[in-house]
């Protein structure tokens, strides 16, 4: 193997094994990950204004879906790299999707770990990550410069 390909590899493998012992250190493991993704994405099911949404774009496949967020938080908790999707991309076009729902979705997801994280340190990772992600994705598919820019008004 190439040197820098077997430096690379050991790096990766050492981030992935910091990773691994800073969410066991929290009590997070792949158990509890298939947990939250499950539990959460049931209230979202279950939620007057998400509901809706979620169904609309994701009839029919929602067990693909929850392989797939469960690959996402498992590859963001334990750095694996695993997942490959496009969030952002994903997003797109969602029909009916709106800025005031991602503080919604915050809240639920801050339920769901308040009634399951296994620490309250597992909570603050886990919802630090989801507010980083709410505000990239808000950004991404809501932000117009034309229109938010204070200079143009």
């Amino acid at each position: 193997m190439h040197p820098d390909l077997t430096a690379r590899a050991a790096r990766n493998a050492a981030i992935q094994e910091r990773a691994a012992a800073e969410m066991l250190a929290i009590g997070v493991d792949q158990a509890f990950v298939a947990t939250l993704v499950n539990t959460f994405y049931d209230r979202v099911r279950a939620h007057p204004a998400l509901g809706p949404v979620f169904d609309a774009r994701l009839d029919g496949r929602w067990p693909q879906h929850m392989e797939k967020m469960v690959a996402f938080w498992s590859s963001l908790a334990f750095r694996t790299g695993a997942y490959g999707g496009k969030p952002v991309q994903a997003h797109h076009g969602v029909a009916n999707m709106t800025p005031d729902l991602f503080p919604q979705w915050l809240a639920l997801f801050s339920q769901t770990l308040d009634d399951i994280a296994p620490s309250p340190e597992a909570k603050t990772w886990f919802m630090t990550t989801a507010e980083r992600i709410a505000k990239s994705l808000t950004l991404s598919l809501f932000y117009n410069p034309a229109v938010d820019d204070p200079a143009g008004r």
